[in-house]
């Protein structure tokens, strides 16, 4: 089989999966063609990508969100009106994709949460058949608990969410724990790295921090200021930082690097995420405690069903003092490795589809409820 994937390039999470899951077709025989990343203005490819993949890797405009400067949480307005001013150069990204498909000739196109993927197959649509991966999609299960958020950004997150599959073949829904399948949901494990499957955890003295957005470093300084005994390591995605950057003798900052992070991961004492799926289930593959604070509506749904299943603790802001307090009395989720090690079968299987399967989810009402 003959594969092309399309990936959300923001944050590292649908990152990674790509990278796993390129790693399980090579090993099985299959081949990777070409990879296509999302980006935008406010980010670039990280190097560790192009590194981990030994097939041409192309970019092309994607949308994003918009951050407060003061808090880094979402901007939900005015992300939506950014994003609208783009639309001529999504077109061309779009158009973009549908050529790439076309000429590379694959027998199945897969997409991690890539929103122009869905409408490229919603209004340009290739013939090829896709099938999308990610968290995300586990908000259309009826068996999906939602927190008790904002109900218009929950309906914003659920729109959206339906712009990337837009008549998709079937949606592999990545969850932290088995759940029935539904429809044409399935639901699968996580994507975890081969690194990560390998990898000895050790109880460090230290504990380590990502952000993907560099404005969070500032509640991180101030807590570090008046805990100057804790050794932290934070690793953020900041264009114009140097590959380290030492505050002083227990407070070291540094650029995303895939195999740093993992290192410094396996011997943590406990760990602090803006709540990104992909690296809260390498944290609890590992056992380590965690704690979440969410910068976006994605990613309080996120923390939300991670705590559900055992990972840690939400918080408002990176008040570190709540993690060194709930990391005694974790008890890791002993269950997470063997439904993680069931991964390998139950992809392989997901992705065969018949070529005539299609569905179109906007408007089929009876895969969503919000409420929480």
């Amino acid at each position: 089989m003959k594969y092309m994937f399309t990936v959300q390039g923001e944050g590292r999470g649908h990152l990674t999966q790509a990278i796993s899951m390129y790693e399980m077709l090579s090993r099985n025989g299959d081949e990777v063609v070409e990879i296509m990343v999302g980006i935008n203005d406010l980010l670039s490819l990280p190097p560790f990508f192009r590194e981990k993949v030994k097939c041409p890797v192309s970019t092309f405009n994607s949308s994003c969100f918009l951050f407060s400067p003061k808090n880094r949480k979402s901007l939900f307005i005015k992300s939506i009106l950014y994003n609208l001013r783009k639309l001529p150069d999504y077109i061309k990204s779009m158009r973009f994709v549908k050529r790439k498909i076309d000429e590379t000739n694959v027998d199945l196109v897969i997409n991690f949460y890539e929103i122009l993927t869905g409408l490229t197959y919603a209004f340009i649509r290739p013939k090829t058949p896709y099938v999308c991966i990610a968290h995300q999609y586990l908000f259309f299960h009826p068996d999906f608990a939602f927190p008790r958020k904002n109900r218009i950004q929950l309906a914003g997150l659920l729109f959206f969410t339906r712009l990337t599959c837009l008549r998709a073949s079937r949606l592999l829904s990545l969850s932290f724990r088995e759940m029935r399948n539904v429809n044409n949901i399935r639901v699968v494990p996580p994507l975890i790295r081969d690194e990560v499957l390998h990898k000895t955890s050790n109880r460090g003295k230290y504990i380590l921090v990502y952000m993907l957005n560099a404005g969070f470093a500032e509640q991180v300084i101030n807590w570090h200021n008046e805990h100057k005994n804790v050794r932290l390591h934070v690793f953020w995605d900041k264009r114009d930082a140097p590959k380290e950057l030492p505050v002083d003798e227990t407070l070291t900052f540094h650029r995303l690097d895939a195999t740093a992070f993992l290192d410094y991961m396996a011997d943590c004492e406990a760990y602090a995420t803006t709540g990104g799926f992909e690296s809260i289930c390498e944290a609890l593959y590992l056992q380590k405690p965690v704690m979440m604070i969410p910068a976006h509506i994605e990613q309080e749904c996120n923390a939300f069903d991670a705590a559900i299943s055992g990972a840690g603790i939400a918080a408002d802001e990176f008040n570190l003092s709540n993690l060194l307090e709930f990391a005694p009395s974790y008890l890791p989720n002993t269950t997470f490795p063997f439904w993680v090690n069931k991964g390998n079968f139950m992809f392989i299987n997901g992705l065969k589809i018949n070529n005539e399967q299609e569905t179109n989810f906007i408007g089929d009402d009876t895969l969503v409820t919000v409420g929480g």
